[in-house]
């Protein structure tokens, strides 16, 4: 049973995970999708509800393993797969390719007219900017608080939480003027929004990595052969483009994943 977290591209890679097992004779596998953030997915995979799903190596490192914030990628690698076979016999598979990193976002026509760039060029604006988050991003350790306090940022009042997936469209219905998304949100490509650059490095990195039970890679050893054959077959464009397809297009997730692995010669 593979699950995903509650947003288009962890459904879509959720999808990919599924299809690549089954294509290497695992039988038929039951998808658990949409469960809401990483401590549920976190809490199903412990429990074995689930038997794997794709995680962010910075989100695995700060907000489930609890560890402090690293920016050295080898070093966050190490940690994370270390620790999830210690304490839960779960093992961190080769990573998929890209990273999905937070982005500040902000509207195309607004970045030119302010001259925003950089994370650091939002400090310079008055009157400040309103800013959207997601729920987990306003309460994790590498979220909110640590960047405001890294670059020296302040809006105008507070925060507006909401899902994810209302991020884009409270942006561009002009009820907030910047937003904590995601670096392959198609909606960043589709709406011609600006991320804009991390100049001060605060974020860890993000690569996507298969997380698969140990007892499931005994019971079904071509979950393993499944990861070798992902590994590193997914960039950033790629990610995005089919994000694109599934949220803007609305295209069916199997027909865009199927289309995808069949470019891949998957």
């Amino acid at each position: 049973m593979i699950g995903a977290k509650n947003f288009t591209e962890q459904v879509v890679l959720g999808e990919l995970l599924a299809q690549e097992i089954e294509a290497s004779g695992a039988g038929p596998v039951e998808r658990r999708f949409w469960l809401a953030g990483s401590y549920l997915c976190q809490q199903a995979l412990i429990s074995g509800r689930i038997d794997g799903y794709v995680e962010y190596t910075g989100t695995a490192l700060t907000a489930i393993l609890k560890q402090p914030l690293d920016r050295d990628a080898a070093r966050v690698n190490a940690t994370v797969a270390r620790l999830y076979q210690q304490r839960y016999g779960v093992t961190v598979g080769p990573g998929l390719g890209f990273e999905d990193t937070f982005a500040m976002v902000v509207r195309g026509e607004e970045a030119r007219r302010l001259g925003l760039r950089t994370i650091s060029d939002v400090a310079k604006v008055s009157p400040p900017m309103r800013l959207g988050v997601g729920y987990e991003f306003a309460e994790r350790p590498d979220g909110l608080q640590g960047l405001s306090a890294a670059y020296r940022l302040r809006f105008a009042g507070e925060p507006r939480t909401m899902e994810l997936g209302l991020l884009y469209r409270a942006l561009g219905a002009h009820q907030v003027d910047i937003v904590a998304g995601n670096s392959t949100d198609g909606a960043i490509q589709a709406l011609g929004l600006i991320a804009l650059e991390d100049d001060r490095h605060y974020f860890p990195p993000y690569e996507a990595v298969p997380l698969v039970r140990d007892d499931a890679l005994r019971r079904w050893p071509q979950i393993r052969v499944a990861m070798d054959r992902l590994a590193g077959k997914v960039n950033e464009r790629d990610m995005r483009t089919m994000n694109f397809a599934v949220e803007s297009r609305h295209r069916d997730v199997g027909q865009v994943v199927r289309e995808f692995r069949a470019r891949k010669g998957l």
